[in-house]
């Protein structure tokens, strides 16, 4: 696993439905992607000088949208995952 630093998240990337709200499957060329991912590891915040860290907005678990030119693509476990700062996530989706 990877222990993010400071202000970083780790992002498993969520696919793009496959099957329209009708029930429509849908072709690869059909498919808007999406830059929505599932947050599954955080850093311990982000570094002030001469102080304690000011603590992560978003947590492990949370479903996220974040800017589609953000962050580094890794690879862990047969896993595209995406590390970024939490600078680069603009909204928290609630279901």
């Amino acid at each position: 696993m990877i222990n993010v630093l400071h202000d970083r998240v780790l992002i498993k990337k969520i696919d793009a439905t496959e099957v329209s709200t009708g029930g429509i499957l849908l072709t690869h060329g059909n498919i808007e992607e999406t830059f929505e991912g599932e947050v599954i590891a955080v850093g311990k915040g982000k570094p002030i000088k001469d102080s304690a860290p000011i603590p992560l907005t978003v947590k492990v678990g949370d479903r996220v949208m974040y800017n589609p030119k953000a962050g580094i693509a890794v690879k862990v476990k047969d896993e595209q995952l995406l590390v970024m700062k939490e600078e680069e996530i603009f909204a928290i989706v609630e279901e």
